[in-house]
């Protein structure tokens, strides 16, 4: 069974909900994944990704959000486990965490905060890789963990058995797709990489990207679905009707120079599902009125209020 036939395309990074203390909500993150299946939003889950806010939870939250998500998608659909941090042995210890709940893939972003060179980005994911025997796909964010995962590095990283893809944030970086898969076309042709931003979902398309790891299949899952379908069929204008009003959404999450969209995608979402999620955790400002005009606006010009 190949990648996509097994986890499909579109993978979805759950989003963390909060009460009014900044406190997990496990009852509403499992009513999310219940609403995501019952709509078919997307074809997998991710669970503590960067748009669940992995960095600013703690590692038993983490465990625990894993446990309500295996437990209420029931195998309806697969679940991955977002398993990386700063360092190698925390993050070793939250993958054998997430394969003894029978999760099989593990997402790992490269280490935040400590900049490592390529040879400690190598001998960190071949470490973790030796420790467990999930399947792991990289996850490659520069704009956030400070450095880059070379093609090169991620050239050594597909010999090792069990790292079988990468996930590209390509917004930072948007023909390194193509480096990727030039890189690992010889060593395994069947190496997995999908793009890790919306906004470049049909630039990533054309260069070979099997699938996104999509924020917004939160609210755009179908339509993210439908593009698919329209350029396998070589409909490019669909392909472009379809794309532009996830992409004019995307951008409005963005607003005021903010990095992570989460402030302003949770109440979009909000709005879209009626599911509550609470604000983002501190230090991430609230979404402003202002702010929340704007993407209402795009939200209601395009159907989805």
């Amino acid at each position: 069974m190949t990648f996509t036939e097994k986890y499909g395309k579109i993978l979805l990074p759950l989003i963390t909900p909060y009460n009014e203390n900044e406190e997990v909500d496990y009852n509403q993150y499992a009513q999310l994944i219940e609403y995501l299946i019952k709509n078919d939003m997307c074809d997998s889950f991710i669970v503590t990704g960067t748009t669940g806010e992995a960095s600013l939870l703690t590692f038993d939250e983490r465990v625990r959000l894993m446990e309500t998500a295996v437990e209420t998608a029931a195998g309806r659909k697969p679940v991955i486990a977002g398993t990386g941090c700063a360092s190698t042995k925390e993050t070793i210890a939250l993958t054998k965490r997430a394969e003894e709940l029978g999760i099989e893939l593990a997402m790992i972003v490269c280490p935040f905060y400590n900049k490592p060179t390529q040879e400690g980005i190598f001998r960190h994911y071949e470490a973790i890789a030796r420790s467990t025997d999930m399947k792991i796909l990289l996850y490659n964010i520069p704009i956030f963990v400070g450095v880059n995962i070379d093609a090169e590095t991620v050239k050594r990283l597909a010999e090792i058995d069990n790292i079988i893809g990468i996930k590209d944030e390509a917004g930072i970086n948007p023909t390194q797709v193509t480096d990727f898969f030039l890189a690992t076309q010889d060593i395994n042709p069947d190496f997995v990489i999908f793009n890790g931003d919306d906004v470049m979902l049909l630039p990533t398309i054309v260069q070979g990207a099997m699938g996104i790891v999509s924020g917004g299949a939160h609210i755009f899952g179908h339509e993210i679905r439908a593009i698919f379908e329209a350029f396998e069929k070589g409909e490019n204008e669909k392909a472009k009707e379809l794309f532009l009003p996830l992409y004019r959404f995307c951008k409005s999450t963005g607003q005021n120079g903010r990095i992570l969209p989460n402030s302003i995608m949770r109440p979009a979402i909000e709005l879209v599902t009626g599911i509550r999620l609470g604000p983002a955790r501190s230090p991430l400002a609230p979404a402003t009125e202002e702010e929340m005009k704007v993407t209402e606006n795009i939200l209601r010009e395009i159907g989805k209020l």
